[in-house]
């Protein structure tokens, strides 16, 4: 680790963070993706330099560099390659420990000026314990999962964290959401919480309408997500099923990408239902690979029962697509209903075929909403996300 620390306690840098997250690529879903995006736009601003300790996907630690100030060190969890999606309660115990180990030896070493937590915990308690020893503020971004009732697989979980959230929350110097949706969550664990937002971003030149497109006969609906129970997508197949028997001569598709707990149980269903061969399943596609399949579908579909801010939701907006999507964390901030999209009622087959109908019988609908859909996306970028924790860095330091 000594390349690393040539640096050592070098306040010719005007900020120096320590930043938390078990998920970075090609580990985990959307909080590692919006990681990835904001150490590459950090390294557009001259006076910061950021050390991430992650996790690793492997049995190594590695070493690896974004840019000359921006640091990424990857831990090794017990990962051997597979379901690098899903994190157990086992890997974010051992990336607490192995993670907390490692950032206390560079803490050691180089001096930082604000810890920065993404997930209340495990990251936000390993903030916690090194702003106490080393006296250094730190600020937690709330992502999902660690919210408190975002998530019914974690509800027995929830009532045991709920007072070390609290206490996570009360002692850090800021507490950031990315949506208005997961901050009014946020505050049911604690009502006098200060809660600020920062939305994430997107990158409006990676996805965005491919004009020269070949159009043809099929309407070809898109979620992209984890395959979790927590995504609703259950409810998706079983709305496809009700599209087909109604419309029994359209050319109907639904693609979904992504892999999951689920994926066995999702793919049984479209058999059961005999619609197999209208539901296709393309599995875990690479980020950068990505952007073909929003450009090759017509409908975006995300039925969630909960969300933060989804980045899939963000990816067909840039790619000015019609979205179709259940109200809940940052739906509303992305969506305008009947202006680029439709809300759907959670856990409703019927609503969802209902409202994709709409739009699979209308074209010139299609064509509305997707163009209003990437007039949104253009005002939104991971430039204004960076530049927005670089101000709150600031002030966290200031106070």
């Amino acid at each position: 680790m000594d390349e690393y620390m040539k640096k050592k306690n070098d306040r010719s840098i005007f900020m120096k963070i320590l930043f938390l997250n078990y998920e970075y690529p090609p580990l985990g879903g959307g909080a590692g993706n919006a990681t990835a995006y904001l150490l590459k736009e950090y390294a557009h601003i001259p006076d910061l330099e950021v050390h991430l300790v992650t996790s690793s996907v492997d049995e190594a630690i590695h070493h690896t560099t974004v840019d000359e100030r921006i640091f990424v060190h990857t831990i090794p969890i017990g990962k051997n390659g597979k379901n690098i999606h899903h994190q157990s309660e086992k890997d974010l115990l051992t990336y607490a420990w192995k993670g907390y180990s490692f950032a206390n030896d560079l803490l050691k070493k180089e001096m930082f000026d604000v810890i920065h937590a993404f997930f209340t915990v495990p990251c936000g308690f390993m903030a916690m314990r090194l702003s106490k020893k080393y006296h250094i503020p730190y600020i937690v971004s709330l992502r999902g999962a660690d919210v408190p009732g975002y998530s019914e697989r974690f509800t027995l979980l929830y009532n045991f964290l709920r007072p070390l959230t609290r206490k996570i929350w009360r002692e850090s110097r800021n507490v950031v959401s990315n949506s208005s949706g997961l901050r009014t969550l946020a505050l049911e664990t604690n009502k006098a919480q200060v809660i600020s937002i920062i939305q994430n971003g997107i990158n409006i030149d990676e996805f965005k309408p491919n004009p020269a497109r070949e159009v043809d006969e099929y309407v070809r609906i898109l979620c992209v997500s984890r395959l979790t129970p927590r995504k609703g997508i259950n409810y998706l197949v079983e709305a496809m099923e009700i599209l087909l028997e109604k419309n029994a001569e359209r050319k109907i598709e639904l693609w979904i990408v992504g892999e999951g707990d689920a994926t066995v149980s999702l793919k049984q269903l479209a058999i059961d239902l005999g619609i197999e061969k209208q539901v296709k399943f393309f599995g875990l596609v690479k980020h950068s690979d990505l952007a073909r399949y929003y450009e090759m579908a017509d409908i975006f579909c995300l039925p969630s029962l909960n969300e933060g801010m989804s980045n899939t939701m963000l990816e067909a907006l840039a790619s000015g697509m019609p979205i179709v999507a259940t109200v809940t964390g940052g739906t509303e901030e992305l969506v305008g209903d009947g202006e680029n999209g439709f809300y759907v009622k959670q856990k409703s087959p019927e609503d969802l075929a209902e409202k994709l109908e709409k739009l699979i019988e209308d074209a010139d609908m299609r064509k509305r909403f997707g163009e209003a859909s990437r007039a949104r996306a253009e005002k939104m970028s991971w430039g204004n996300v960076a530049k927005a924790y670089f101000d709150l860095y600031q002030n966290t330091k200031e106070k």
